[in-house]
């Protein structure tokens, strides 16, 4: 089929929940996608975050092949050999004693709310089940999810939403302070809010909210699905602050490309948790398993990390000479690791054709935040090519082209 044909065929039979560009990707090679026309393009999406290790890798490949040869479903009545592998992977490299396996990063965000309202009905001193996430959060698409995100865009014509949740304000402990009440039993927070637009949270914000909940008796409930895995450097984005969380979400690049989620927690949590209380059929699928087996190996390599830490602030540096350079148009420039972005005078997705046009896929987050999220094997010569083609764009506009 010809590329118009299969756009058309796509908006015949897909519901269109998307806003998709005019191209169709093909296939992937290392840093690179391409698409039915033959175009090579340079990725600095990384499927939203999941392509840690960028496309074809060789090690994530063959595992794949190999569970896919021996047993590739069937179910979580059984025990499987995979699972069990990366179960003791993740509990022997993080703080959580326990994980529950699902397919996506909702999924485990759903999980964990089950989790922390059956903790607090049950295990908690006195019965507690209110929730306090933040303002301009983001958590998924799914029910639960979008009733704890607190962007009211994703909640218009979804009404009523799960009851229970308060919000509080970002970055600001008195506020926490106002919100949180007696029958609070869980703060839910990210790292980095990074649908919201690259917010980081400053460390003393995030140790307070350790020290309220280890006062208060409540759970705090990290979001690493977009940030975790490597993405800001460290393996989890809470060890860069030097404190652990009670349960923490973990998704997208674990899989290498197929779909996982996981909900890790601590042994308090996880006993007020009982057989039948939450399930998925697809949870801990052989084939997902052994290819996250595959993916956090490598992530565990201690030069991995430290190469990932290195050309996140080698990243950073350039968009701030590139600041420094259009102070007008670039306001700020935010992240850790290697998600970054760029805070632009006009809107962001303004930015998606110029750069697409120079063979560059770039994403958005927010209104006015040009989000960049390169796999995170991407090499120093191809930042440099992003960051001059950025500079190209930028100076285009200033003399009105």
């Amino acid at each position: 089929m010809r590329t118009k044909d299969i756009i058309q065929t796509e908006k015949k039979y897909i519901l269109q929940t998307y806003g998709r560009p005019e191209f169709v990707l093909e296939r992937g090679n290392g840093v690179y996608l391409f698409d039915t026309e033959g175009n090579r393009y340079l990725d600095f999406v990384s499927g939203l975050a999941v392509n840690a290790l960028g496309y074809g890798d060789y090690d994530v490949l063959r595992s794949i092949e190999n569970q896919a040869g021996m047993l590739m479903h069937v179910s979580n009545l059984y025990h499987t050999i995979p699972s069990v592998k990366l179960a003791e992977l993740l509990v022997e490299n993080s703080f959580c004693d326990r994980v529950f396996f699902c397919n996506s990063g909702t999924e485990s965000w759903e999980a964990a709310l089950k989790f922390c309202r059956k903790w607090g009905n049950t295990a908690a001193e006195k019965p507690k089940n209110r929730f306090l996430a933040f303002n301009n959060s983001f958590h998924g698409r799914t029910y639960g999810s979008i009733s704890t995100t607190g962007q009211p865009k994703y909640h218009q014509g979804f009404e009523p939403l799960l009851p229970g949740v308060d919000f509080a304000e970002f970055n600001d402990i008195e506020s926490v302070e106002d919100m949180v009440t007696e029958d609070t039993c869980a703060i839910l927070v990210e790292p980095i809010q990074a649908e919201g637009g690259i917010h980081v949270a400053s460390n003393e914000f995030l140790k307070k909210l350790r020290e309220l909940c280890d006062e208060r008796n409540m759970l705090l409930v990290f979001d690493e699905i977009q940030v975790g895995c490597g993405r800001t450097g460290p393996l989890w984005a809470h060890e860069g602050y030097g404190i652990q969380p009670d349960v923490m979400t973990v998704a997208k690049a674990l899989g290498g490309g197929l779909p996982i989620g996981v909900t890790l927690m601590r042994q308090h949590v996880a006993e007020a948790i009982e057989a039948g209380d939450h399930a998925a059929t697809f949870g801990a699928n052989p084939v997902a398993c052994a290819a996250a087996v595959a993916v956090f190996q490598k992530l565990l390599v201690p030069e991995f990390i430290a190469e990932v830490q290195e050309k996140g602030q080698y990243f950073f540096g350039r968009l701030e000479k590139i600041k420094e350079r259009f102070p007008t148009q670039i306001k700020e420039v935010r992240g850790r690791g290697l998600i970054l972005g760029a805070v632009t005078e006009k809107p962001a997705a303004d930015f998606l054709t110029p750069f697409r046009d120079r063979d560059i896929l770039i994403a958005t987050a927010g209104a006015n935040v040009v989000r960049f999220l390169p796999p995170l094997v991407i090499e120093r010569n191809r930042i440099d090519e992003v960051v001059d083609v950025f500079d190209e764009i930028l100076r285009q506009d200033c003399n009105g082209k």
